[in-house]
C-alpha cells in the first residue's frame, strides 16, 4: 500500500533555494528539520523536498510512503532484484527511508513514519476516512 509520496530536488545555494521555493508556493516551508532541508506540502500527501548539495542529473529520488520499510525493501529486492537498499534515520527526521534505482539509474524511494499514530493520522487525512 502506498500513501504518501516526497520529491526532492537540489540546490547549489540553499538560501537562495529556499527563497525561490517560497515564492512559487507563496508560503515558508512546513518542515525544516536541519540547515539546507526544507519541506513543502504542495498537496496532501505531496511532499517537495530542496535540499542544499551536488546537483544531480534528473530529479528525485522519488520516495513513497509506506507502512513498513523492511517488509517493502524485502518484496522489492526478491520480485525486482535490488541490490543495494539500506534503511537510514536521523534523530530529528521522523520518518526512516531508504533509496533504490531502477534499471536505467532513476532513484526512488521508501520511507516509513517512525510515529505509528502519526502515520494513521496522514492516512485518514490524505484519503478522507475515519477508518483505515
Amino acid at each position: 500500500m502506498i500513501f504518501e509520496m516526497t520529491t526532492q530536488f537540489r540546490v547549489s545555494n540553499f538560501k537562495e533555494g529556499q527563497e525561490w521555493y517560497e515564492t512559487l508556493f507563496n508560503k515558508k516551508p512546513d518542515f525544516i528539520p536541519h540547515d539546507g532541508f526544507a519541506e513543502w506540502e504542495i498537496i496532501p500527501g505531496c511532499w517537495l523536498q530542496v535540499a542544499e548539495g551536488t546537483l544531480t542529473e534528473g530529479n528525485g529520488p522519488l520516495r513513497l510512503g509506506v507502512p513498513n520499510i523492511e517488509a517493502e525493501r524485502d518484496r522489492l529486492v526478491k520480485t525486482l532484484n535490488i541490490d543495494h537498499f539500506e534503511i537510514h534515520s536521523r534523530p530529528e527526521v521522523p520518518v526512516k527511508w531508504g533509496t533504490f534505482k531502477d534499471p536505467w539509474g532513476n532513484q526512488l524511494g521508501l520511507f516509513e513514519y517512525m510515529d505509528k499514530s502519526e502515520e494513521q493520522k496522514r492516512i485518514k487525512m490524505i484519503i478522507g476516512s475515519k477508518d483505515v
